[in-house]
């Protein structure tokens, strides 16, 4: 805990202007450790050296990972920023909304190069493999799965040539360049794939000959010189983890920024990697795509020919935007000259940090006034910079609830979070646009603090999720139309056992009827006879009255709100839809009811059919044995004072484990008929309750299904 709260000022809170007596805080860089980890810490040491030196309140460390080290160190929040190949980080940047802050630039025969390639290689003696096509049935040897340069540039390529790296290659996994690169030199692979500058460092060390290298593929561009065999990707991009504070990152921007390109020692100077503004990374969004990959990997195939016919203004307007960017970046490293000058640098790269983040972000102060806002913060709202900072952001923003109800100032989590210190993540509420609608959001709502540690306002980081939203209500309509299909289902199966008993109450009314006509002609009329049968009448009718009332219910498509029941009541009304099954398969029901359960709010109906279902299902698992006891145990009871709890248990010959592994997926079933909709209807039923569902079964042994329900807090 300690820990985890330094680590929250050291976040949010650390100002600029401590001394040098104060305690210095550990920052931590994750670099994807492609060349072996003492590679790793010696090629970017200096990085690390240099930040902290610039910002001597934090002290920098490379952690060196392994592809497969890269997604657990983010979701245990176990590093601050991360370096990784391209690829790598737009997965993680779609997974787990880290941000890039800066771009590489490697000098590359004393220029800098902010793009690098794949390489496709074999030796100089394989007369067999000089195109592409050649590489096809051959043994190929990669640096990982996840790597961007040393292997999934390269497949692009091939499977473009009609190459398919599943059915038409071999393929093994060095681990990291170096060991692909003797691999093929050493003959245990055909061919082999790197990034860009790996042959050309190992020629320089003196690990290889270039002369016993043939490149497969060889492009050529004017401005990247070195070997390589596809196109050009961005290089790898610096990010910041959400939990890194957008102040720290603001700093290391700038530091990396302003890293000198070269070293000085023994007065020898050699010329090290530079930092550049975030580059768009729209290419290797494109390659993932084209290769099915993470984030892409559940899309359908989409060519290049159907994104030129589809996206062609998307297309062109991209063009347009990359020469504008460039025009922009010139001007950009210009006017960071001149603001040196004038001591305007910080504020300048704080606003490009901002502008460069999608989500809207925007400052207040202690009296809720709009401090700063970001370009999606514009974009998303309509609200210009100048019409809302110096004003009241909750009576612009968040004035009103959805429902139309005013939201005072009081209740609102922005003026909350300044004033009790705390920070909130709301995951749905209403923001107004200037044009006077409102749109869903989500938001996170931090304080802000000066270099006393004194909390001057607070910062809102906010995302539209009104398609989202859109989408969730389109799947709970079709989740409804499913669950009505599945209740008439269920009657239509129960059609016969209902009729039968509807037709009992039926006869007796019918019969009664007729006594009580044969008494009133009868010279000997008896009074008490007659009273007897018409109360006799009277019960049946009620009763048959109560089950088509009950079949009504159940198979009505509309669904009401949710109430207050008792899930003892709710277990007899499905009994009396059961009870006829019960009797025609011999089954003894057992009933284990607390008493004085708590109420829960649930949508009746669908209690009803997820109680009917589990029901029907210990019925029909009972009524494939030919002997032995039928027994059919209902059960509640209260568990933890917080939830009640429901347990169908049948003495059936149980479920397979094979079976059972998939018995909750849609149509997925174990009987001979039905649409195997039953289980994975009533599971998503239970699971919008805040409740679970959960089955315990060994075959031979019977099955035992089991669901929670929440207990209604008034």
């Amino acid at each position: 805990m300690i820990s985890r709260f330094r680590s929250l000022l050291l976040i949010f809170f650390l100002m600029p202007g401590q001394s040098a007596a104060e305690e210095t805080f550990d920052i931590k860089i994750g670099v994807l450790s492609h060349r072996g980890d003492t590679a790793t810490a010696i090629n970017w040491g200096a990085t690390a050296d240099h930040l902290s030196s610039q910002l001597p309140d934090f002290q920098f460390t490379i952690v060196p990972l392994a592809f497969d080290e890269v997604e657990n160190n983010i979701l245990n929040a176990e590093i601050h920023f991360l370096l990784v190949n391209p690829s790598i980080y737009v997965v993680m940047e779609v997974r787990h909304r880290i941000s890039r802050i800066a771009t590489l630039s490697r000098v590359v025969n004393d220029r800098y190069q902010n793009q690098f390639a794949g390489v496709l290689f074999t030796t100089s003696e394989r007369q067999d493999i000089k195109t592409l096509e050649d590489v096809k049935g051959k043994h190929l040897s990669a640096v990982d799965p996840s790597s961007l340069g040393g292997f999934q540039m390269v497949i692009r390529e091939l499977t473009e040539h009609g190459i398919d790296k599943d059915s038409d290659l071999h393929i093994s996994f060095a681990g990291i360049h170096d060991d692909v690169v003797k691999a093929v030199l050493n003959g245990k692979a055909d061919v082999g794939t790197v990034r860009t500058g790996i042959l050309e460092s190992m020629s320089l060390s003196g690990q290889i000959n270039l002369q016993d290298i043939q490149i497969i593929n060889q492009q050529s561009a004017n401005s990247f010189d070195q070997l390589h065999s596809t196109r050009l990707y961005p290089e790898w991009p610096f990010s910041k983890l959400p939990h890194t504070s957008d102040e720290l990152a603001q700093k290391v921007a700038i530091a990396l920024m302003e890293m000198p390109s070269y070293v000085e020692k023994d007065g020898y100077r050699s010329n090290r990697n530079r930092w550049s503004i975030p580059l768009e990374y729209q290419p290797v969004h494109e390659l993932l795509q084209a290769l099915r990959l993470p984030p892409y990997d559940q899309l359908s195939q989409f060519t290049i020919t159907d994104a030129l016919k589809k996206y062609w203004y998307l297309i062109l307007s991209t063009v347009i935007f990359f020469i504008l960017l460039t025009i922009i970046t010139i001007l950009v490293i210009r006017l960071n000259r001149a603001l040196k000058k004038y001591n305007k640098r910080l504020e300048r790269q704080y606003s490009l940090i901002l502008d460069s983040v999608a989500d809207g972000i925007y400052g207040v102060d202690m009296k809720g006034n709009s401090t700063f806002v970001n370009k999606a913060m514009e974009r998303i709202t309509g609200w210009k910079a100048q019409s809302i900072i110096g004003k009241n952001q909750h009576a612009i923003l968040h004035h009103t609830r959805a429902n139309g109800e005013q939201h005072p100032y009081q209740e609102c989590p922005v003026y909350k979070t300044f004033m009790d210190q705390r920070t909130r993540f709301i995951e749905d509420d209403t923001f107004w646009r200037s044009d006077g609608s409102s749109f869903p959001v989500e938001y996170s709502s931090t304080p802000l603090k000066d270099e006393n540690n004194k909390t001057i306002g607070g910062v809102v980081i906010f995302r539209d999720i009104s398609e989202r939203k859109k989408a969730n209500e389109q799947a709970r309509k079709f989740r409804h139309e499913l669950a009505h299909m599945a209740r008439v289902s269920t009657m239509g199966e129960m059609a016969s056992g209902m009729a039968h008993e509807l037709n009992q109450p039926l006869t007796a009314v019918s019969t009664n009827a007729d006594a009580c006509i044969r008494l009133i002609e009868s010279p000997a009329f008896d009074k008490d006879k007659l009273s007897d049968a018409l109360e006799t009448i009277s019960l049946q009718a009620k009763r048959a009255g109560a089950i088509i009332k009950q079949l009504r219910s159940f198979i009505r498509k509309d669904m009401p709100e949710r109430s207050l029941v008792s899930i003892n009541d709710i277990i007899h009304e499905v009994l009396v839809l059961i009870r006829p099954s019960l009797n025609e398969c011999s089954i003894n029901l057992q009933l284990q009811l607390a008493q004085e359960l708590p109420d829960v709010k649930v949508q009746h109906i669908q209690i009803d059919q997820v109680l009917l279902n589990l029901v029907k299902n210990a019925v029909e698992a009972m009524s494939i044995e030919t002997s032995g006891n039928r027994t059919l145990l209902i059960k509640t009871e209260l568990v933890d004072n917080e939830l009640v709890s429901v347990s169908i248990a049948d003495s059936g010959h149980g479920i397979d484990e094979t079976v059972l592994q998939k018995l909750f997926t849609p149509f997925a079933t174990s009987k001979r008929s039905g649409m195997g909709l039953g289980l994975s209807i009533s599971k998503g039923i239970i699971n919008e309750h805040g409740g679970e569902l959960i089955l315990k079964s060994q075959s031979g042994q019977g099955s035992i299904f089991q669901f929670t329900l929440p207990v209604y807090l008034s």
